[in-house]
């Protein structure tokens, strides 16, 4: 690895380890690869759900810092859902810490709007590449969402925009020395509009080995499932964008003709209102006996791996969904999946080959397809042929791609120790 890359600071917008999601598994992936490299990894971030500012993680430096939601007259209920999800929020002690910090070799963003517009500046100040990874979101996200999740401040005065047009948010993408994409059709979106720029096309990836040779038995014993039982598993956020709720409607009619199983739904709560819909939805179908929700696990946590390898066949039922970890994972523990058909998991999955795609938000053909998994010849298919794929997405091989990455933006900007 050239001298010149040997250090990288990674912004986020949170980075805790109850409130973990894809975002914080890439940039924790990343810089913990990158570390058995010899590359110092420092995360810059705010304080939200974790007052303790300075932190380490397998070696790797975290840093929160103090940061406010730059509209006034915000509720105190409108602040809570912001730090769930949503909201650009403004930290000048991250900015002023990072303008006198030792100069990186790279920042890497992985967060747009305001804290991408301190990305942007600190790098420019300190006459370094900068990168941004858009996570999903920046030319794709539904309306649908979008509305959801700019519902909290509708209304209020955004005195903040005078920061944002001092740091230059608004060009945090357009001015970068890279963008990574992970969801195919936002990259092809962005090479039309950016032509060029150098846009990479970067999927996310698994660490493969942490999830071989598990069997699952010390999950069903930990959550009370008999071994007479089997279950189905869905591990993402409990949150609108998601679709567990179409998942417990289908799952209510699979249960008639399938008594035997059971349904797991795990993942860390982003949007309250949107969990208690689901308990709801438990209730009305009578499946208080069949359904466990599980909040969140931590990010190394056995009982993940475990969970996976239990579990008779897999659901992301996501309505929108920029690339999905998860299926990387539960194809690594030799589960099958089903998920939406959708353009970020289209892109590096194949129907009825490595997994079966149903019609997104259409509970009758997710239905049918979790009928076709009766057939143990179509289960053992997709898993075999899933096994095979999943080392193509090893953290390994996609984190010396990302230094080759950075070492070209190193050597094209000249930048000397």
């Amino acid at each position: 690895m050239p001298a010149q890359l040997d250090s990288v600071y990674h912004i986020a917008r949170r980075f805790v380890l109850d409130k973990w999601g894809g975002t914080e598994a890439v940039v924790y992936n990343y810089c913990t690869q990158m570390k058995k490299n010899g590359i110092n990894n420092h995360i810059y971030t705010t304080d939200i759900f974790c007052d303790q500012k300075e932190d380490d993680l397998e070696g790797v430096k975290i840093h929160r810092f103090s940061y406010i939601f730059p509209w006034l007259f915000l509720s105190a209920e409108a602040k809570e859902k912001l730090k769930l999800k949503g909201g650009s929020p403004l930290s000048l002690s991250m900015l002023f810490r990072l303008l006198f910090a030792k100069r990186p070799s790279v920042i890497h963003t992985h967060v747009q709007h305001r804290l991408g517009g301190i990305a942007r500046t600190v790098a420019k100040f300190k006459k370094i590449p900068y990168v941004v990874s858009l996570h999903g979101n920046y030319l794709t996200l539904p309306q649908s969402e979008a509305k959801k999740m700019m519902s909290p401040f509708k209304g209020k005065f955004e005195w903040g925009k005078a920061f944002g047009f001092l740091l230059g948010s608004r060009k945090t993408v357009s001015g970068a020395d890279a963008v990574i994409c992970v969801d195919r059709n936002e990259y092809q979106k962005l090479q039309e509009r950016y032509p060029r720029k150098k846009i990479v096309y970067f999927p996310n990836g698994v660490e493969i080995e942490k999830f071989e040779g598990k069997t699952g038995l010390s999950f069903k014993k930990q959550y009370g499932i008999k071994d007479s039982e089997k279950y189905i598993l869905c591990l993402s956020r409990i949150d609108f964008q998601k679709n567990q709720r179409l998942l417990v409607k289908a799952f209510a009619k699979y249960s008639q003709t399938h008594p035997d199983y059971k349904l797991v739904i795990a993942g860390p709560i982003t949007v309250e209102d949107y969990h208690k819909s689901i308990l709801d939805d438990i209730s009305a179908y009578g499946l208080e006996n069949k359904v466990i929700i599980i909040p969140g696990f931590k990010p190394q946590d056995p009982m993940i791996a475990e969970a996976y390898a239990g579990a008779d066949f897999f659901v992301l039922p996501s309505l929108h969904e920029p690339f999905g970890i998860v299926i990387l994972e539960a194809w690594a523990a030799g589960t099958p999946v089903i998920a939406s058909r959708l353009p970020g998991i289209e892109a590096f999955s194949t129907d009825r080959d490595n997994i079966l795609h149903f019609e997104s938000d259409n509970e009758h053909d997710l239905l049918s397809k979790m009928h076709h998994l009766d057939s143990p010849e179509l289960k053992a298919s997709l898993k075999r042929n899933a096994s095979a794929e999943v080392l193509n997405y090893s953290w390994q091989a996609l984190v010396e791609k990302l230094q080759n990455l950075y070492c070209e933006l190193i050597e094209k900007k000249g930048v000397t120790k």
